[in-house]
């Protein structure tokens, strides 16, 4: 895989990403601060820190910590997940958004431990026929994050056994656009069972729609230059 550019470490992308915080409790996709997301910047990896009201976010309270080890001690400590979310950035170079919220949807499909096969074209935006399930593990453990740089080996996002979704973005306006999808397939999936049963595409058709999705989604719009 071809690594992406960093983002720029700026007043703009802190705000993009508290904005992306403040829009997924907006529109349902999580509730209070269990939520989540980073990016890879050239200092590191920026990312939410724990257990801050979306409301309250500023762009100075966002958190900094390394690409490997131990955030340094300070005043501010980064989001619980904030392991699996350095193992991602790692093992997916090419994606420098980690998105991770727990939309109602999803959160069922996770607890009921069922990913969600290709009952939909749209399958294809998160890399492949499926959106793979990660097995449980406890929150900011070790084995979640070897779970999650596993299971998103190729794959732009998947569900958490017992636990919520994941999705990767190549900016911040893709990642948010994977999550609204992903929640809405699994609404679907879950739906498509009521008075029968859903008719899953086959290997050749995700294929077809994989090539066609190669300029997919929206484009680079993060105002993260200034």
């Amino acid at each position: 895989m071809t690594p992406a550019p960093p983002l720029p470490d700026t007043t703009a992308t802190r705000q993009a990403l508290i904005d992306a915080c403040l829009w997924m409790n907006e529109r349902h996709l999580n509730q209070g601060t269990s939520g989540n997301i980073s990016a890879r910047t050239h200092e590191g990896i920026l990312i939410t820190p724990s257990g801050v009201p979306y409301e309250a976010l500023t762009p100075e309270a966002m958190v900094t910590i390394p690409l490997s080890g131990l955030p340094a001690d300070g005043s501010a400590k980064p989001s619980s997940e904030w392991p699996f979310h350095q193992g991602m950035h790692n093992a997916r170079p090419d994606m420098p958004v980690v998105l991770h919220a727990h939309p109602p949807y999803c959160s069922v499909l996770a607890v009921q431990r069922r990913q969600i096969p290709a009952c939909h074209y749209m399958i294809a935006a998160f890399g492949g026929n499926n959106v793979p399930l990660a097995d449980y593990a406890l929150f900011g453990s070790p084995e979640l994050c070897a779970n999650m740089a596993q299971i998103m080996a190729d794959r732009h996002g998947c569900l958490m056994a017992n636990h919520g979704a994941t999705v990767l973005g190549e900016t911040i306006d893709k990642a948010r656009w994977r999550l609204e999808e992903l929640e809405t397939l699994a609404r679907t999936y879950l739906f498509s069972s009521i008075g029968g049963e859903a008719h899953m595409l086959s290997d050749a058709e995700i294929a077809e729609v994989l090539v066609a999705f190669q300029n997919y989604g929206p484009r680079e719009t993060d105002n993260t230059k200034g």
